[in-house]
């Protein structure tokens, strides 16, 4: 339950994330993008279903890849190119002879076609969320940039632009400008332009004509008019993540063309490395020599799919295993409400159980009706049996064989596996999942669940759960809201806006408000569940002060739930909910509630959370992630609360913050989503499951402290006067979380010093400094007069007269770990003569560079979250035939 703050409204959303003990390490081995022999396969390409049906998207998209496999694979030194393509059709578009889908689904490509949902702009973007050399999530682009020839003009050729997301996607490097800070003064007092290489030519220009690049510049302040034009025509073959529209650039920045002085995320994020550097030390590049000879790599071959009816199974655990903890009514209750309000409409569903054998329950159904989902639920199981043995393998052969009897294969389906545990031979039944073409989602009922049925789940492409047996316990009905149809229509699907338990003592309530803004509200529904005696005393009052009362709900003895229905739109606003415990025992109360989008154009807020990894050694952390946004714009200053389940313990919730330890500035869509006067009154609620992870090598009981403080990647310094004057967001004692004891800053006239040993800079005194608690905003001013006074030596005995400091900065606990040293800033301590103050220009820039910044919040802690973080392109425009602005 997430408290709501009286002095303003509260954008609240919780996910929560389960834990299992124990289990091993899992081999990676299944469907999906692979590289073998040099040729990446598999690649997913999926269209939303909401574009428009345009036939030739096919072939532009085509032509891209195609174009992109020849430069990605001169760029990569013949390391690597694309051998074969997926095409995912949507199912709206007409049906023309397509391959059948098996596992492959639009949530789980990695590159998107799609619009901006009223958005403005087409410019590509990737989403990366894991930091410097780590996967992004995918790329992303509109149709009209894949249609509309006149933005290559700007972008360069689609082939281009597809390589540079390719890095960011593949091999977690970042652009190589600036638009914030397109102009810099280096160390030898010299006004440069942020890029990469330093080759690429150009003049600066002011409001009347070309100018010193000295007039450019004032501190960190940018001249009216001013701006730099690149030559038409360059020598520079570098970089593809500064320009790749230039006809000249062909490769990456290497150590010896890679400029670190440059003011860019390559350099903040990559610890100064060069994208080349970067993408050498890839898994990719470990693992692939360069092709030999001098012949080029055939062109890519593509597969068109689509997907056909949507068909789900359930296959559900009716062993006596199942009797402990409530685990069948619990598991009655989820796939009831799942029955009657989650799944769509249209979907055929059916039913299987297993205990020692497996049987069928209901034959496929289609979905058309209130009717129809009733009598869906009349099939689910209502005991448990005698039998102890459950054979999940006899449960999924009876699953595939009702799936099967739509049209003879069940590639594409969905089974639904609830299973209670102690069956050893689930990987009996791996090979026969894997060529069914069946996405297998797992939901592991207890601690005996065994390592095998996630695996299962991992090796169809499916989502894996873990339900504790704790009667309190949302998680089984947050595991069947997560399963969705995969078609990434988020006006088709129902959106949890909250879910929370609690055991409630007897004569005592349990009382809470969800906010339904006005980006939902069709089709919500309350559901109260209970595990023992009869329902509890419901009241629940809408935002104009209506009231249901218990007689207005929907009430089930047997599965002991009640639902309530709001026909029509919900009022947006707080909705206030009590539920009285009348009775002489505790009782464990739990609430959820679901609604879908109220406008068919606006795209409504979402939560989407995930963790890296499906398990960790201790003391490593574990990295979850949670995105919040509307479309594909980040929603910002979201109030976010992780529920951490373990197997045999009490759960843990946190408080995650978007701008936590580390704000770190990415390129993005150009500004975050507004909020409507609506929202800005009441804020929103939200609510997902963000699946299972495993934590390895855990210690018994008490043990020391291995958390150090989490790297500071936002330290900023600027000349102020004849001060430095420094921020940075504050990390905590144990990477995110808490209070630092100290901090450590240290500064040098010479970038290369304070990279390769920090330990030997100078230490500027911080005594005063005390750490705030993290993810609050620091900031620390000095007098750099030591450094201005004369030439710094170097290492290697030479002498530089420098205009420039480089500063870098540590966290220290309380047990003298210390973080990672952080990202070096610098900062001019003198400006070029002839220049004059003049104040900044809001809409400057880099001209051609069409960006915009918004923010990602990383929080390295054992558990963190991040916003959605979108790289932008560089966009080029033509001025004339001499020169190409950029």
């Amino acid at each position: 339950m997430t408290p709501r703050d009286s002095a303003g409204p509260v954008r609240s959303l919780k996910f929560v994330t389960l834990l299992v003990a124990l289990s091993p390490d899992l081999l990676r081995w299944g469907a999906g993008l692979q590289l073998r022999d040099n040729g990446y396969e598999e690649l997913l390409v999926a269209l939303h279903p909401q574009v428009s049906e345009d036939p030739s998207l096919i072939p532009h998209i085509k032509e891209m890849i195609t174009e992109a496999s020849f430069y990605l694979f001169n760029a990569t030194k013949r390391r690597v190119f694309f051998r074969s393509i997926k095409i995912l059709i949507p199912a709206t578009w007409t049906a023309n002879n397509y391959s059948k889908v098996k596992q492959e689904s639009y949530e789980k490509a990695q590159v998107l076609v799609t619009n901006w949902h009223a958005a403005p702009g087409d410019s590509p973007h990737t989403l990366q969320y894991r930091g410097c050399g780590k996967e992004g999530k995918y790329i992303h682009f509109t149709p009209d940039f894949l249609l509309n020839d006149a933005l290559t003009a700007g972008y360069g050729s689609r082939g281009r632009v597809f390589v540079h997301e390719w890095a960011h996607l593949r091999w977690g490097v970042f652009d190589e400008y600036n638009r914030e800070k397109p102009f810099y003064i280096n160390g030898q007092n010299q006004v440069k332009v942020t890029r990469c290489s330093s080759d690429i030519t150009g003049v600066f220009v002011c409001e009347k004509g070309p100018c010193p690049q000295e007039n450019c510049i004032i501190s960190k302040l940018f001249k009216e008019g001013c701006m730099f034009l690149f030559n038409s025509t360059q020598h520079a073959t570098a970089s593809i993540m500064f320009m790749q529209s230039l006809p000249s650039v062909v490769e990456f920045c290497n150590a010896s063309t890679h400029n670190q002085e440059a003011p860019n995320l390559q350099n903040q994020l990559c610890s100064l490395r060069s994208a080349w550097d970067v993408i050498r030390a890839s898994g990719d590049f470990q693992h692939s020599e360069p092709m030999k000879g001098t012949e080029f790599p055939p062109p890519p071959t593509f597969t068109l799919l689509q997907a056909g009816d949507r068909v789900v199974c359930l296959v559900l655990d009716v062993s006596s295993r199942m009797a402990e903890a409530d685990r069948l009514l619990r598991l009655q209750q989820a796939a009831a409400f799942y029955l009657t309000h989650m799944v769509e409409s249209h979907t055929f569903v059916g039913i299987a159980s297993f205990n020692g054998q497996g049987e069928i329950r209901a034959q496929l159904h289609q979905i058309n009706s209130d009717d129809d989902r009733k009598l869906l639920v009349s099939y689910l199981p209502a005991a448990v049996s005698a039998e102890a043995e459950a054979s999940v393998c006899s449960g999924l052969k009876k699953g595939f064989e009702v799936v099967e009897k739509l049209k003879g294969k069940a590639f594409g389906s969905v089974m639904i596996l609830a299973a209670s545990g102690g069956d050893q031979r689930i990987s009996d039944c791996f090979l026969a999942a894997l060529s069914s073409g069946s996405t297998v989602h797992t939901l592991a009922l207890g601690s005996s669940a065994v390592d095998s049925l996630e695996e299962l789940a991992r090796l169809t492409g499916g989502l894996k759960f873990f339900v504790p047996d704790k009667s309190d316990s949302t998680s089984m009905i947050d595991a069947f809201s997560r399963i969705s149809s995969g078609t990434g229509d988020v006006f088709q699907q129902h959106i949890q806006l909250e879910s929370t338990g609690e055991t409630v003592k007897p004569h005592h309530q349990l009382t809470n408000s969800v906010t339904v803004d006005d980006g939902v509200g069709n089709d919500t529904t309350f559901l109260v569940t209970w595990q023992t005696g009869g329902p509890p005393e419901m009241v629940l009052r809408d935002p104009n002060g209506r009231k249901y009362h218990t007689d207005d709900f929907v009430t089930s003895l047997a599965l002991q739930t009640a639902r309530l229905w709001i026909p029509g739109t919900a009022q947006p606003g707080l909705w206030t909910y009590t539920l009285n415990n009348s009775h002489h025992s505790p009782q464990a109360l739990k609430v959820t509630v679901t609604s879908r989008a109220s406008l068919p154009a606006v795209p409504p807020a979402t939560v989407e959370a995930f963790v890296e990894r499906d398990s960790t050694r201790f003391p490593h952390p574990m990295m979850i992630y949670a995105i919040v946004r509307r479309g594909f714009y980040p929603i910002l200053n979201a109030t976010v609360t992780a529920t951490v389940e373990p197997e045999a313990a009490d759960p843990v919730t946190l408080r995650l913050l978007d701008d936590g330890a580390g704000n770190i500035q990415m390129n993005a869509p150009r500004k975050p989503v507004g909020r409507s006067e609506e929202e800005q009154k009441w804020g929103l609620s939200r609510a997902a499951s963000g699946g299972s992870f495993s934590v390895l090598g855990v210690p018994a009981g008490p043990h020391p402290d291995m958390f150090p403080p989490c790297k500071i990647v936002d330290l900023e310094a600027v000349k102020v006067e004849e001060e430095v004057a420094l921020s940075w967001t504050a990390p905590g004692e144990d990477f995110d979380q808490g209070q630092a004891k100290s901090y450590e800053i240290r500064i040098s006239k010479s970038l290369q010093n304070i990279q390769d040993d920090f330990n030997s800079a100078i230490l500027v005194n911080s005594s005063k400094l005390k750490p705030q608690q993290a993810g609050t905003k620091e900031t620390f001013t000095f007098s750099p007069e030591l450094f201005t006074n004369g030439p710094e030596h170097q290492a290697d005995g030479e002498t530089q007269r420098s205009h420039r400091i480089y500063v870098a900065i540590r966290a220290v606990d309380r047990n003298s770990l210390r973080s990672a040293v952080s990202n070096v800033a610098q900062a001019s301590l003198s400006v070029p003569p002839n220049s004059t103050p003049v104040l900044a220009r809001d809409d400057l820039i880099l001209k051609g560079v069409l960006t915009a910044i918004s923010f990602i919040g990383v929080i390295c802690l054992t558990i963190v979250i991040i916003h959605c973080t979108l790289n932008r392109k560089k966009r080029a425009d033509k001025r004339g035939n001499e020169t190409k602005l950029l």
